[in-house]
């Protein structure tokens, strides 16, 4: 599993037109699923984000995590994630699982994240054309996979 975690002042997501979902402060989280994904990582990348101490303390020190500050969370799925770019001009996204394994992993992330962060976040609509718009705030943009954990 891939994340893209970006530190935001607000964010949100817009489907034909429509505004679909909306954040203040806190992170947008892009996710990207591959086949070999499951609940380990999940459990993994959950943790890692509500914990990330990507946000300012009083003395302007990245020091306070996402559930220190009262943020929100806005996630996002992206299968561009695995694009392979070693051959040719046209990424290859072979190693994206396929919806019918991504959609219960992508529903399961955005429910442990409600879990651990004790409200619910907002998501993007899975396989959606989307239009996402954000404020970075510093700008701060991690990039974790959940297969490099060492």
């Amino acid at each position: 599993m891939r994340i893209i975690i970006q530190r935001v002042r607000q964010a949100s997501v817009t489907i034909s037109q429509q505004l679909h979902s909306a954040i203040g402060q806190g992170m947008m989280i892009l996710v990207g699923i591959e086949e070999a994904d499951g609940d380990d990582d999940i459990a993994y990348l959950t943790k890692k984000v509500v914990n990330m101490r990507i946000f300012d303390d009083a003395d302007g020190v990245m020091n306070r995590s996402v559930l220190d500050i009262g943020g929100e969370l806005l996630v996002v799925s992206q299968f561009t994630l695995h694009a392979s770019t070693k051959k040719g001009n046209r990424p290859s996204y072979i190693k994206a699982a396929k919806p019918d394994i991504a959609v219960p992993l992508y529903e399961k992330f955005c429910t442990e994240l409600t879990l651990a962060l004790g409200r619910p976040v907002k998501t993007g609509v899975f396989g959606a054309d989307m239009q996402c718009a954000l404020i970075n705030d510093g700008p701060v943009t991690i990039i974790m996979d959940s297969k490099n954990r060492e």
